[in-house]
């Protein structure tokens, strides 16, 4: 499992260029290519969001990209609505924000989607669903309300902002699907997208039978080890 430094998790003005050089190998990699679930070797538990944020329409569609983050102050939405045009293609937009009033509605969503972003990450909650839906545009959610926010606030974009109880930092890489939603370092995504994929790798190279085997012995080592009899 990975370790990453707090210094080292996000991209910041003095390293632009240490950062560009990472994004750029990042790109190349397809992190939802395997599921959240098998990137549980490669990080800790507090590196994967609350379950209570989820995409907002069925089928679950699975994205990755790097996070452009946003923090939205309760009942205001500018921060979202300004990303939109600043994020680049295959981002996708994280925000910090609070469960009273809509961040973004269809046609927030329909510019993100015609920009190249690849989808929402949000702490909140947003509206219009049946259009969101109907054009497919991924949204991870608390849930939806009609009312939306205002438009008064002023934040600082692409900073580190909290989103289901985990530090994003801008260029941290988001994977999403309908086993919840990874947040992994910027700086050794690489190392555990290998991580993960090797998992994934052994796992479906092995049939039914042989992971039973191996599993029973496993669990059986485990409960002689600490004691258990059944007797």
């Amino acid at each position: 499992m990975l370790s990453t430094p707090q210094s080292e998790q996000g991209c910041y003005s003095g390293d632009s260029l240490i950062c560009y050089v990472i994004r750029e190998n990042v790109m190349t990699i397809d992190f939802s290519s395997v599921s959240t679930c098998e990137y549980a070797d490669a990080l800790p538990r507090e590196q994967f969001m609350d379950y209570a944020i989820h995409s907002l329409w069925q089928p679950v569609p699975k994205i990755s990209g790097p996070a452009f983050t946003v923090k939205c102050q309760p009942g205001d939405h500018l921060m979202l609505h300004a990303a939109i045009y600043r994020a680049n293609p295959g981002d996708i937009i994280v925000v910090e924000a609070d469960d009273q009033f809509a961040v973004s509605g269809g046609n927030v969503c329909a510019i993100a989607q015609r920009r190249g972003i690849a989808g929402f990450v949000v702490d909140g909650v947003i509206r219009d669903l049946a259009e969101v839906r109907e054009m497919g545009f991924p949204v991870f959610a608390r849930g939806v309300i009609p009312k939306p926010g205002a438009k008064k606030c002023v934040d600082p974009l692409n900073q580190p902002v909290n989103c289901g109880g985990v530090t994003v930092h801008p260029g941290d890489i988001i994977v999403a699907d309908e086993e919840g939603i990874a947040v992994v370092p910027q700086a050794s995504a690489a190392e555990a997208f290998e991580i993960a994929k090797k998992r994934a790798d052994k796992d479906s190279s092995m049939t039914l039978d042989e992971w039973q085997a191996k599993h029973h012995d496993n669990v059986e080592a485990i409960l002689s080890k600490l004691g258990f009899s059944d007797t």
